[in-house]
């Protein structure tokens, strides 16, 4: 029942447990001036007092139940109430000259906290009218040994004074973990925020791009396959047969690229099997660097499905571009799962220089200016992507090769796995979370 709401003010529940604890010093002050100081009070008139606090706490108990956010009206009846019923228990105690009369002041500590000022206000003025009332006109203590009326008097402001402190400490205490609460969520969003709107932007000039290249693409395409053809029957071209056939290959994979990004806007999923799709995406990687010595390490875990590969493969793509440009003679990539089978991870390895000192606190969290070959953008969009896949990219130095290279990890979660007989261990595993 503690909740603190979005504006980081105290609220319904919190005046619940004051107001308890309220009720049972109450009735704990009662018993003991009673028993021990011999102060006779009108305990019919107290006590009904005390039980309609009760039902009122009650029917708020079951207000916070509702999980319903709260209206500044609400609080102000709340607070209100409670001034009302400790205006009837100093009435009925001696009114100003009771110890407890300055017990006022924490009720509008929270109320200046949490309302408005004209509600405040509201609030303010009727505890000073409720104040000079009592000044004026109270039940009398009746004690049996009027001579002690002082050291009573003083041993309740002593009392009343903890009681003060207590409650305006801890509101206090409360309300400043929850503005830091607040301030540290406002800060994350805020990042979030500038980092996507980063990624929304790259995303927008690749599509731009993308849209822009494609009739050059279609004439290169062209005119390579018309070489191509030359050279069947041109003695001078035949010598480049081979280099036409890898600018042909090369070409193919620009025009899927783009097929894919056609597909990726405008198909919700695209789901796959992990060892089906990562076979044909390592022989589609080994195009893009035919000279690259790569290695598929391990076989992918079998029956699992990935619900968005283009993403995946995108990811995995810029991680394997970047080990390429590091090293051309260790590229390395792995499948496996986590021992509870609630992730799946990629690693993609290589025998580098490893990641510069300078840029380790900039990679993934924006565009770093590369020192590779490359546009300083992929590993900033390969976290970007896998952020809104809910997974994560962790890099680090791998120290057993010489020299040290460069170990990346990609972790994505999968949904929780339905039992199966003919599964591993009797499970068997699902697909990846859908992405909005």
């Amino acid at each position: 029942m503690h909740r603190i709401t979005n504006t980081g003010r105290v609220n319904l529940g919190h005046l619940f447990w004051l107001r308890s604890l309220a009720i049972i010093g109450q009735l704990v002050t009662i018993a003991f001036v009673q028993t021990f100081f011999g102060v006779h009070l009108p305990l019919p008139a107290m006590l009904l007092v005390i039980a309609l606090e009760v039902i009122f706490n009650g029917l708020t108990w079951w207000r916070v139940s509702q999980q319903r956010p709260e209206s500044n009206l609400e609080l102000f009846g709340q607070i209100w109430v409670d001034l009302g019923a400790l205006s009837a228990l100093l009435f009925l105690s001696g009114g100003t000259t009771n110890p407890f009369v300055s017990l006022y002041l924490p009720s509008l500590a929270i109320a200046a906290a949490v309302l408005p000022w004209h509600l405040m206000a509201w609030l303010a003025a009727f505890a000073v009218a409720c104040y000079a009332v009592l000044g004026f006109d109270s039940v009398p203590l009746n004690l049996d040994n009027p001579a002690n009326l002082f050291d009573y008097f003083r041993a309740g402001m002593w009392v009343n004074f903890m009681v003060s402190v207590g409650l305006i400490a801890w509101f206090v205490a409360r309300m400043s973990r929850a503005l830091r609460l607040r301030d540290a969520a406002l800060g994350d969003a805020q990042q979030r925020l500038l980092h996507d709107e980063r990624a929304v932007a790259l995303g927008v000039q690749a599509a731009t791009v993308a849209h822009e290249i494609g009739t050059p693409l279609s004439t290169i395409a062209m005119l390579s396959e018309e070489l191509r053809d030359a050279a069947r029957t041109d003695k001078g071209l035949a010598p480049y047969s081979a280099d036409l056939e890898l600018l042909e290959r090369q070409m193919t994979l620009c025009t899927s690229a783009l097929a894919r990004l056609r597909s990726r806007a405008t198909t919700a999923t695209n789901r796959q099997t992990v060892s089906e799709w990562l076979g044909s995406f390592g022989e589609q990687w080994r195009l893009r660097h035919p000279h690259v010595k790569f290695e598929r390490i391990g076989v992918p875990p079998a029956g699992v499905s990935l619900d968005d590969t283009v993403a995946v493969s995108q990811i995995l793509t810029i991680l394997l571009d970047n080990a390429a440009r590091a090293s051309r003679d260790h590229v390395t990539l792995s499948c496996t799962l986590t021992a509870r089978g609630d992730q799946i991870v990629f690693e993609v390895s290589d025998a580098g220089p490893g990641i510069p000192a300078a840029l380790r606190g900039s990679l993934g969290a924006m565009p770093v200016d590369s020192t590779q070959g490359g546009h300083g953008v992929g590993l900033y969009l390969a976290f970007s992507a896998a952020a809104r896949l809910k997974g994560s990219i962790e890099l680090a130095d791998v120290s057993e090769i010489k020299p040290r290279g460069t170990r990346a990890v990609l972790r994505l979660p999968l949904a929780a796995r339905k039992s199966s007989g003919a599964g591993r261990q009797g499970t068997t595993p699902s697909n990846t979370e859908k992405q909005a």
